[in-house]
């Protein structure tokens, strides 16, 4: 089973450049987690009778928003935080407005796993939003442990995939130094995805290549950067570590064009 992730900055530009027709030919994916998709279902042209959909949209046209795509349809769908988690982590919203209005994250269950997809908040560049991101981190984390738990069913480990809109480790972008303490890699928001290491959730692409420099996910579009491959990787896949060992194959793919994030993979055996 082949499990993608891609943040498509917006899939209806994404099809009407061509560029997602070219990612489903290419490489025919089981399943497709999109992230930042701008967009309802009514607004999407598209044409895939052999996948099921779910869209998760903000309320706010235009902005934020998930999708999954899947050859084999989810049992059920669990869209944003569970109410307990809202009031618990005090997820109420700030100036920028309501995160669960924001379509943010989606938890679908398999047969053998959970499969939750998320766009995680950004903390702003004035890192105005830090302080919502830092209770958003820490909610999506008790989410998961609650799934994984078996508290809406059956008890079955995590797959986790999304852009968490932060580098965790100097090796995940190009310029460490001069992007100490901004948005995306404060000690903060490293802190918020270790926290995900501590609690046994194994970020797959590091674990399957633990030294591989320049393995990016997200450029900007100043300076001709993703030309030169200066980027980051903010873009992820977790498992629990109890199902890792059947999660192979972790993969960038820095070649399939559309959006400033590229797609990243794995395999589930």
């Amino acid at each position: 089973m082949k499990l993608f992730s891609w943040n498509v900055n917006g899939i209806r530009a994404v099809i009407n450049k061509g560029e997602f027709a070219r990612f489903i030919s290419t490489y025919d994916p089981d399943i497709v987690c999109l992230q930042e998709t701008k967009a309802s279902r009514s607004q999407v042209e598209i044409d895939l009778p052999e996948y099921t959909e779910h869209f998760y949209s903000a309320a706010k046209k235009g902005y934020s928003g998930t999708a999954i795509f899947s050859k084999t349809p989810a049992r059920c769908y669990r869209d944003g935080f569970p109410n307990g988690i809202v009031q618990r982590f005090q997820l109420t919203g700030d100036r920028y407005g309501d995160p669960n209005d924001e379509g943010r994250i989606i938890a679908a269950e398999f047969d053998d796993f959970w499969l939750v997809t998320c766009y995680t908040p950004n903390s702003k560049g004035d890192l105005s939003r830090l302080n919502l991101r830092q209770r958003w981190d820490a909610a999506c984390l008790a989410y998961l442990q609650e799934l994984e738990t078996g508290q809406y069913g059956t008890t079955k480990p995590i797959l986790y995939c999304g852009d968490m809109n932060v580098a965790y480790a100097d090796i995940d972008l190009a310029n460490s130094k001069s992007n100490a303490g901004k948005h995306g890699f404060t000690n903060e928001e490293r802190a918020g995805f270790q926290a995900y290491l501590d609690a046994r959730f194994i970020d797959v692409f590091r674990a399957a290549h633990p030294h591989e420099a320049n393995a990016y996910t997200w450029w900007t579009h100043w300076a001709n950067a993703r030309a030169r491959n200066v980027g980051w990787r903010i873009d992820y896949w977790l498992a629990s570590a109890a199902i890792a060992p059947r999660v192979q194959n972790p993969t960038i793919h820095a070649e399939q064009m559309g959006s400033d994030h590229c797609p990243v993979s794995v395999e589930f055996a």
